[in-house]
Parts: structure tokens; C-alpha cells; sequence
């Protein structure tokens, strides 16, 4: 990835090319650049990774079953076999890490790992479509991106999917350059193992391939190219395909459980009739996540570019294409067939290709004003780009507000619920470290997840209403403490009764706490 990129012939444009930019110095060593790249890219990232807990992109899920892999290493065939609806590579990476790192960290430090060197393909694409500087500004901006810090600092999916996404974007962009089939491979190589951790990353097999069949006049090349792509991108998708048809029936089951989920959230989100409000708002999703957390001028740089570049750079098309396509299909998605809920994280693969334009917008729009000018614009884009971040992290950061909750998915700190956090300090305190038991409630934002995991408690000795094996654990292991939520199915149970402050499950008496905050109550047994 880190190559030279070869001399590229490009028609003539009207739009300024950063080739025509004078150079004042020659490129600087790769190396360095990385290198410092690299640390900038961290230090943002070790300020919020001691500050952020796990909250979105399940990933206080994602950590429990790497802990149960973990207990039972194994491959993993198909979606009943451990890993269910997520990649079975982000399990063996977060159980790998566990056997290192307690279960609260082991996950975050994986996405660090992820999310720091992801700057590395991302320069080496930009570079190789571009210049040096180009592939400067876009790790700059990308070190700086206020979403991506959050996902660099928990323990989703999302940026160690993307490090391989980028990867396979440079090798390709090198494959495509260089007329030569080893970068492809190893690009297929990429794919093959960003498919292993997110579906998502499915879509981009076809569509890269019909980028190749494109990228030559030369048909029999382009054909033998993409043919020869798409065939190495196949094994992992096969093989998944295979297991999930031999447990399930079905090679899709796990797609098929993942749009089901859809299906009914849009059906709670959107409500009945035409739901034109909901329809308009992801209308604009992409665009308006892109603008939001790149912040306005580096967003605006981005987008200019990729649309100017679409005409006067065609050999960057595939990368535009890979942008817009899968932006588009997921809108169509939720505004027209309503069986699709975009959120900001679904979007990370294809904002982080905005970055890679970002200088060649900025010189197509300012190419021809003047210098005071260009700095201005420069200027302040840099600025928010640093600014805001900041400031929506500081806004968000330990506040349950309906603004900020409603902000925390995008912003760089991640922190749950103060409410819940109490709760789940106490359990910690007064029942792991004593040895105890808890029987948890369900809750439908599903914030007993959260509670289980930062309790800090095994999984034997949590007797959850969520699971089937409610009754037998709660038997085996006689709670000291229950956590009832107000709207948790507990309270519907046959075998519980609720008087005031006393709660009784199966015969058994619990007597409410003091100092806990609605929608959460915990309560003690009676001795």
C-alpha cells in the first residue's frame, strides 16, 4: 500500500488538479509520514479511550460471547454456533484480547489497535490517487473525526471493519493503478475478512467487481480482472454460507435474522400510515451524518470533491461508487421499502471515503481565489473540524438529557446512563465482591445488558428474565438483589407480586432500596 503510485494520464479538466499545485519541497520519507500520522491519530483516542465506556454497537454483547468462545475455543460455522447476528472474526479478536485485558477493556483495545493504524491505508489510498498532501489532510481529518473516536474506543465492530475496508480500498486503488492482479488479491484478501466481521461489507464484492469490468478499455482484461477479484473474494462468504445452511437450513439465516430486526424496529419507529416525517428524515440521513460529525467545512471539502472528481478524475469513480451506492441503496431502503433504520454507525464506511477528497475539493473550489482566502477557508475548516468534536463530546459526556442521548451515538464519548451506572456499581460492590447472586429484569431499551456487564458479575450467577434459564438459575442461586425496571416484563410474571415497595418472586420477599432512580429499582431479600 505504501508503493509509489505510477503516472496516471488524465484527460483535461477545467477543475484544478493538485498535480498543478507547485510543490515547494519533494515528498518527505513515507516512513515519517506514517509515523507521525500514527501518533496523531492516537493521542485524541488515548484522551477518550479512559473516559468511555461500552454502550453502542452491542458492544457489551460482542464482549460476552468472545468470553464464552473464550471458555470453549472453537471455529465458528454459522450464526447458532456463537456468534449469532455478528462477524465471528470481531469474537476471536475480542476472546484473543480477553485472555490479556479485564472484559471492560479487553474489546476497546482491539478497536484502538483498529482504529489508530486505519490511518495507514487510508494515507497510501490517498496518496496513490492523489499527492502526499492529499493523503496528509485526509489522516488529519480522519485522526480528528468525532464518530470515529467513539468507535476507536469501544467495543463495537465498527473500526476494526473499517481498518480492513480501507485496506482493501488501497490495495485495489494499487491493483487498478499498476495494471497488476497481486494488489487485488490482497484486496480480495481484506474484503474477505472485513466480511467476517460485518455484513455490510458484503455488498462491496459486487460492486468493486463491476468497478474492474470498468476500469479498462481493454474488455477481456477487465473481464479476466473482475472475474478473477470477485472469485477471491468468495471463500469466507461460502464457507459462512455453508454452515449457517447446515445449521439452520438456510445460507442467509443470519441476514434474514438481521433485516427481521429492522423490519419490526422501522414498524415501532415509523408508526402507521404514510410516516412522510420519518421518511423525510432518512431521506437526508447520509448526507447530514456526513456534514455533522466531519463538521461542516471538512463534510462540505469532501463532498465538492467527490463530485468534481467524478468528472475530472475518472480512475477515483470506483472509490465515489463505493461511497454512494451502498448510501443509496440503504436510503432507498428506509424512505421507500420502510424496512430499514440507518444509524450513524452503519455509515462509517462510507463517510471515511470522504476524507480522501477532501484537498482535491478544496483546491477545485479555491483553486482560483486568492491566497487570503484559501487560508481562510482552510483556517476554519481545520478549526471545526477540531472544535466541534469537542465540544459535542463535552456536551454529551455523562448527561442524559433527551438532546444529548439523542446526540451520544455520534459524538466522541460514549457513557451510559448515570441511573444505570449507579445500579451497576452497587451490584458490583455488594454482590460480586461478596460473592453473591442478582435476578435482573428485562428492559426495552435494553439497558439490563449494561447492568449485567458492568456488575461485573458471571453469567451463572445472574438469573436474568431475558434468558430461558430465568427459573433455573434463579432457583440455584437464591438472589440477595433483583433490579426491576418500570417497564420490564418482570412485573407481568405470574409468579410476582408488587405491593409498594415490596416486591415478592416465587414466595420469596424483596424490600425496595433507597437511593436509585427511575425506571430502575433495586431491592434487597428479606432475611
Amino acid at each position: 500500500m505504501a508503493t509509489a503510485p505510477t503516472s496516471v494520464s488524465h484527460p483535461p479538466s477545467s477543475v484544478p488538479s493538485l498535480a498543478a499545485v507547485p510543490s515547494p519541497a519533494p515528498e518527505p520519507s513515507t516512513r515519517l509520514h506514517i509515523g507521525v500520522l500514527l501518533a496523531v491519530a492516537l493521542v485524541p483516542r488515548l484522551l477518550v479511550f479512559f473516559v468511555n465506556e461500552n454502550l453502542y454497537g452491542d458492544a457489551v454483547v460482542r464482549t460476552e460471547l468472545a468470553e464464552r468462545w473464550l471458555r470453549a475455543p472453537h471455529l465458528i460455522t454459522a450464526y447458532g454456533d456463537g456468534a449469532y447476528q455478528f462477524g465471528p472474526l470481531h469474537m476471536y479478536l475480542v476472546g484473543i484480547a480477553l485472555s490479556v485485558f479485564d472484559r471492560e477493556v479487553a474489546g476497546r483495545v482491539v478497536s484502538l489497535l483498529f482504529g489508530v493504524l486505519s490511518v495507514v491505508p487510508l494515507f497510501a489510498l490517498t496518496r496513490r490517487l492523489f499527492d502526499w498532501r492529499a493523503g496528509v489532510v485526509a489522516a488529519l481529518v480522519f485522526s480528528a473525526w468525532g464518530m470515529h473516536l467513539q468507535f476507536s474506543t469501544t467495543a463495537g465492530s465498527e473500526a476494526v471493519s473499517l481498518f480492513f475496508m480501507l485496506a482493501a480500498f488501497a490495495f485495489y486503488a494499487e491493483g487498478v493503478d499498476e495494471n497488476r492482479f497481486a494488489p487485488l488479491f490482497q484486496a480480495a484478501l481484506m474484503l474477505n475478512l472485513a466480511c467476517a466481521l460485518r455484513y455490510d461489507a458484503w455488498m462491496y464484492i459486487p460492486l468493486l467487481c463491476l468497478g474492474l469490468f470498468f476500469s479498462s478499455q481493454d474488455k477481456v482484461a477487465a473481464v479476466t480482472r473482475a472475474v478473477g477479484f470477485g472469485l477471491a473474494c468468495l471463500p469466507f462468504p461460502l464457507l459462512w454460507m455453508q454452515g449457517n445452511e447446515l445449521m439452520h437450513g438456510d445460507p442467509f439465516y443470519p441476514v434474514k435474522a438481521v433485516e427481521d430486526f429492522h423490519r419490526d424496529w422501522v414498524a415501532s419507529s415509523a408508526g402507521s400510515g404514510a410516516a412522510i416525517g420519518w421518511r423525510a428524515q432518512q431521506l437526508f440521513f447520509w448526507p447530514g451524518v456526513a456534514l455533522f460529525t466531519l463538521t461542516p467545512g471538512v463534510g462540505l471539502l469532501g463532498l465538492w470533491g467527490m463530485v468534481k472528481a467524478w468528472k475530472a478524475r475518472p480512475d477515483t469513480r470506483w472509490l465515489v461508487a463505493a461511497a454512494v451506492v451502498p448510501a443509496a441503496y440503504f436510503t432507498f431502503r428506509a424512505v421507500v421499502l420502510l424496512n430499514f433504520v440507518p444509524l450513524g454507525r452503519f455509515t462509517v464506511t462510507q463517510l471515511a471515503v470522504v476524507p480522501v477528497f477532501v484537498a482535491f475539493g478544496f483546491w477545485a473550489l479555491m483553486g482560483s481565489r486568492s491566497e487570503g482566502a484559501r487560508k481562510a477557508v482552510a483556517g476554519v475548516s481545520a478549526l471545526l473540524a477540531v472544535v466541534l468534536p469537542v465540544a459535542l463530546g463535552l456536551y454529551t459526556f455523562r448527561d442524559d438529557g433527551r438532546l444529548q442521548t439523542s446526540l451520544r451515538p455520534v459524538s466522541p464519548t460514549s457513557t451510559n446512563p448515570v441511573p444505570v451506572m449507579r445500579v451497576a456499581d452497587f451490584v458490583k460492590a455488594e454482590v460480586a465482591e461478596k460473592g453473591g447472586a442478582l435476578a435482573l429484569d428485562t428492559d426495552p431499551s435494553y439497558m439490563d445488558l449494561q447492568v449485567a456487564f458492568f456488575s461485573g458479575l458471571p453469567e451463572e450467577r445472574i438469573a436474568r428474565v431475558r434468558w430461558d434459564t430465568f427459573r433455573k438459575l434463579l432457583g440455584e442461586t437464591r438472589p440477595e438483589v433483583l433490579v426491576r425496571f418500570d417497564q420490564g416484563a418482570l412485573a407481568k410474571d405470574p409468579g410476582v407480586t408488587l405491593e409498594g415497595r415490596t416486591l415478592t418472586l416465587d414466595g420469596v420477599a424483596y424490600e425496595e432500596l433507597d437511593g436509585f432512580t427511575a425506571p430502575l429499582h433495586v431491592y434487597r431479600r428479606r432475611p
